[in-house]
């Protein structure tokens, strides 16, 4: 299969403190009296990877890890410092709900506004436009302003039209977190259809078990750094999951799957733990309560354990 995104050693810097940032009046003074410093900042530093057509990349880590920098690579709104990115094909990205968004105009006449940003003519939001409002369940909604919208109806709107105008590559922004229960089940169904269309697909998400589930790939980044790039989507959430837990970050591939497995035991050790706990509680209702209540106890535990292994 070709590849539909391709990055070599991305670095992205940040530098504070120049005349931009101090005017300019500022940094003549500071020239002159020779008190004129930058600082740099690397929000990602030498990142690799590559997706093939219909991959779903998950991108994981902490807050200011770099995640969101890197998506502003790939869609092309920044330009990496130092390597290379390449993304082929036509890309959707959400990486903030209101960008794109205009306040003050409807609903209809912002779907046709964020479809003109993302170079589509009118004839092709004509015959979506439908489809997008029905998806997004804002059939009511059409002509109110957008700002009257609450942040659920804006992210289902904004997720509607990038899913719906046939990206070759969609980047999502911690998108499927938001909205309720059902609108969440609704939008990772889509997602699915849309990959097995040989769409590709980035998203971000601390919601570590949509990663597990939705993604065949996985990017693990810190402060910047790339801890690791796998196609073994759960045994790097599983050493994530240890991580978040002992804050301690692994040490090449032998401390991933070490970190990996350390998840495993730490959830059969709960298992055990709460099996125990229950057991215990039928005992003491075998002990005390009448015979037909400690039968249908013990009827519910052996059912429930059953369900569990």
């Amino acid at each position: 299969m070709s590849l539909a995104v391709e990055a070599k050693n991305v670095s992205i810097r940040y530098i504070t403190g120049d005349f931009k940032d101090i005017g300019l009046k500022e940094y003549i003074t500071r020239h002159l009296m020779h008190d004129y410093h930058v600082n740099e900042f690397w929000a990602d530093k030498d990142i690799t990877f590559s997706l093939e057509a219909g991959d779903m990349l998950g991108i994981i880590g902490t807050n200011g890890a770099g995640k969101s920098t890197l998506l502003k690579a790939v869609s092309g709104i920044m330009i990496p410092t130092k390597g290379s990115i390449r993304a082929r094909g036509n890309i959707a990205a959400l990486l903030e709900l209101s960008s794109g968004f205009d306040g003050d105009l409807t609903v209809r006449e912002n779907t046709y506004l964020r479809g003109a940003l993302l170079g589509y003519t009118k004839k092709f939001m004509d015959d979506k436009y439908e489809e997008i409002i029905a998806f997004a369940e804002l059939e009511d909604f059409q002509d109110k302003r957008f700002k009257q919208l609450s942040s659920g109806m804006k992210s289902r709107l904004a997720f509607s039209i990038a899913c719906l105008v046939d990206p070759d590559i969609l980047i999502l922004d911690e998108v499927l977190a938001v909205g309720d229960g059902a609108f969440r089940r609704k939008s990772e169904q889509k997602m699915r259809e849309i990959l097995s269309s040989g769409v590709t697909g980035i998203l971000v998400s601390h919601a570590v078990e949509q990663v597990r589930s939705m993604c065949n790939k996985i990017l693990w980044l810190d402060h910047g750094k790339q801890i690791c790039f796998s196609s073994d989507t759960s045994q790097v959430c599983n050493a994530y999951e240890e991580f978040l837990i002992k804050k301690s970050l692994p040490q090449g591939e032998n401390g991933i799957e070490n970190m990996a497995e350390m998840y495993l035991q730490r959830l059969e050790a709960a298992r055990k733990a709460r099996e125990k706990s229950e057991t215990d509680k039928l005992v003491g209702l075998l002990e005390k309560s009448p015979r037909e209540a400690a039968i249908r106890a013990a009827k519910r535990f052996l059912e429930k354990n059953a369900d569990t292994h």
